[in-house]
């Protein structure tokens, strides 16, 4: 294959992605899967990656610069290095977090999240399907799972003909969980659905956020909206907190958030804190509790994806503006907004200065605590890589 000189540069640049408009010529056609060797007008090796014909992003780089032989060990090989970069989080009886995060640990458009003895596999292409025997042998080989499931992403679950009869939940290695799989999160006990839960069953990137949440929270009424299976709402538990409100449309999800507290009893502080769930859209509820007159010391917004398109950009940002204000009016002064983003079109600055353009439009000027980031398993190693980001704020 070779592909236009801008495409050529970026990709000696280290980007993992080649788009379908910067083919410029191919020896044949080729399926999904197959290894794509890009050269360049000299006919010396640029890139070798994954050729995937039905999607926008025609190529995901898996070594460029100097060839490589796309093989067993070598995935083995990758699989280790990620496991290495993520060695220190087992010192935090931790047990459950991203084994390999896609482009940025070298595997584009593949995902492997570990939940204890069980280890969820995500493709985002079904351009990986043919080598899943190799990743699967690496992975038994260097983890020893108990369980691997398969997880589809949308786009991929619509491409039933490269598929060969996978499909998402499927269970390639071990039994079905006859419930949710637990695994350790900081000390902290939580239940995942790798089956059917969304992304891989649990929210792994905010994990360090969750535990900036538990030193802020003593003594608190915590509001967590968008709560999901309650991971801020119980870490603010565990923190002391006297009072915590779990919100959220999904009632299953909410239904695991009260298992996840009930997992964690043995803790002082978790069995004491108060816990209530509220089933809602997260506007309207908001809104509700205003109406009631409802104030809290710290507001946790952490909303999904809002602009999974640069159409959207627009419009998240008025959601960001808009849940900003509800949640300041549901504040008390001197209390804690933490305010996080997920959307990768939405870049960090944008983000922080709509949240704090909204405050200062209620009259609450922000006064930062900290502004974060990824997590040590969610490495960033292209610019698109970044997505999350949140703040932590006083309000007057």
């Amino acid at each position: 294959m070779r592909v236009s000189p801008a495409a050529e540069r970026w990709v000696r640049r280290g980007h993992p992605w080649v788009y379908a408009k910067a083919v410029r010529q191919m020896s044949h056609d080729g399926r999904s899967g197959d290894l794509a060797v890009i050269f360049d007008s000299k006919r010396r090796f640029v890139a070798v990656g994954l050729y995937a014909p039905a999607s926008p992003i025609r190529v995901r780089i898996l070594a460029q610069g100097q060839p490589a032989t796309i093989d067993d060990a070598w995935f083995l090989y990758k699989l280790e290095t990620a496991a290495e970069l993520r060695h220190p989080l087992l010192q935090n009886n931790t047990t459950g977090y991203r084994l390999v995060h896609g482009e940025n640990d070298g595997l584009p458009g593949l995902v492997i999240d570990r939940y204890g003895e069980t280890f969820v596999v995500k493709l985002y292409t079904s351009a990986w399907v043919p080598h899943l025997p190799s990743l699967l042998r690496g992975l038994v080989q260097m983890a020893q799972p108990r369980r691997i499931v398969l997880r589809l992403s949308r786009f991929v679950q619509r491409q039933e003909a490269s598929l060969f009869g996978l499909h998402d939940g499927q269970i390639l290695l071990g039994q079905p969980p006859k419930n949710g799989v637990r695994f350790l999160e900081n000390g902290l006990y939580f239940e995942a659905d790798v089956v059917h839960g969304q992304k891989t069953g649990f929210f792994l990137d905010q994990r360090d956020n969750r535990a900036r949440v538990e030193k802020l929270a003593a003594g608190k009424r915590v509001l967590n909206v968008f709560a999901y299976t309650g991971g801020f709402s119980l870490y603010a538990a565990r923190g002391g907190a006297k009072e915590v409100v779990s919100l959220d449309i999904s009632q299953p999800a909410l239904a695991n958030a009260m298992r996840n507290f009930k997992l964690n009893q043995a803790h002082e502080a978790v069995a004491a804190a108060t816990h209530e769930l509220l089933v809602g859209d997260a506007f309207q509820t908001m809104k509700q509790l205003i109406a009631n007159k409802r104030r809290f010391e710290m507001v946790i917004i952490d909303p999904p994806a809002f602009a999974k398109s640069q159409e959207e950009v627009e419009r998240a940002v008025t959601a960001y503006g808009r849940l900003v204000r509800l949640g300041l009016q549901l504040l008390r002064p001197g209390g804690i907004l933490v305010m996080a983003s997920c959307s990768s079109r939405v870049s960090a600055d944008h983000f922080f200065e709509v949240v704090h353009q909204a405050a200062l439009g209620v009259g609450r000027p922000l006064q930062e605590i900290e502004r974060t980031g990824h997590a040590l398993d969610h490495p960033i190693a292209f610019p698109e890589g970044a997505y999350l980001k949140c703040l932590f704020a006083f309000a007057p």
